[in-house]
């Protein structure tokens, strides 16, 4: 049995007008098509709705049921055409993202917080990677939005710019090189390091300077997350480097110093990454363009 929602939608106007002629006025249909409409109606439920006489029609027990039972089928179906206006507009659905540690701990948690309030209907998935991981991630359409170190990672993604961080010497707060200004790397490098994960975009940046400067860089332990490598240097056991941002979050709370890096590379970008800007969807598409926003 299909059931017509216009059908529908004129019973209840009758119901609500207690006339066929007031219900058909209100739907814009002639009262001859409105009074089919009922009779089509009651025949595809096999119950009767009116009984007609000489005093017009009055609605019977299954007509009262039938109206609770139509006003939530109705109900129901204009949230579903406003949830798929809603979802063509873009305000939404959920977009997949993937950072880098840089961007989480710096930038995205205000971020994130405005554009949800913003946009509460849009579910944000966030997951930490690595940098390459980020563009393998989007690459592969395993995520929507990424973001990382600012580099080449190949043509089947596209790099937007987003922000800006500054790389700083870590080091615990008796330590010698705590009372400098500034510091170059050629400095620190005579120290043990403590060092992020491997195939991080701060590791491999470490490795690649100490090469240069031709001295041995010495990793003394590598941990996964820039909470972790400030405990370790709090702790003594070695001199770490990691973004500004990130390390003001921990610099109340542990006996820590940063210390400005005299070296042009110490100057970053984080990109956005996306497969192409006309791949993105609608939603994912009002994220990028919040994250990029001033």
């Amino acid at each position: 049995m299909k059931l017509d929602p216009v059908s529908l939608r004129l019973f209840v106007a009758v119901m609500e007008e207690n006339a066929i002629a007031r219900a058909a006025a209100r739907e814009h249909i002639a009262p001859s098509a409105a009074s089919r409409r009922l009779a089509e109606l009651e025949a595809a439920l096999q119950v009767e709705l009116f009984t007609r006489s000489n005093r017009g029609t009055e609605p019977t027990a299954a007509a009262y049921a039938l109206l609770h039972m139509a006003r939530g089928v109705l109900n129901e179906m204009d949230g579903i055409a406003a949830q798929m206006r809603d979802f063509r507009a873009g305000v939404r659905g959920h977009v997949r993202v993937v950072a880098n540690i840089s961007a989480i701990t710096q930038f995205l948690p205000a971020e994130l917080q405005r554009f949800m309030t913003a946009h509460p209907q849009v579910d944000v998935r966030l997951h930490e990677q690595i940098s390459t991981a980020v563009a393998r991630s989007v690459a592969e359409n395993a995520a929507d939005v990424g973001i990382l170190t600012h580099g080449s990672y190949g043509e089947r993604v596209t790099l937007l710019p987003y922000r800006e961080d500054e790389l700083v010497l870590i080091v615990p707060a008796g330590h010698a090189l705590a009372r400098r200004q500034r510091v170059r790397l050629a400095d620190a490098l005579p120290c043990d390091f403590v060092g992020m994960h491997p195939g991080s975009a701060i590791n491999n940046l470490l490795t690649r300077a100490a090469a240069e400067l031709e001295m041995p860089l010495k990793l003394r332990m590598q941990v996964t997350g820039y909470d972790a490598l400030c405990l370790m240097v709090s702790a003594g056991l070695g001199v770490g480097m990691l973004p500004r941002g990130s390390a003001q979050i921990y610099r109340g709370t542990l006996a820590i110093r940063a210390i400005p890096l005299a070296e042009p590379w110490a100057q970053r970008r984080l990109s956005l990454c996306v497969r192409s800007e006309e791949s993105l969807t609608r939603v994912a598409r009002l994220l990028v363009d919040h994250l990029r926003a001033p």
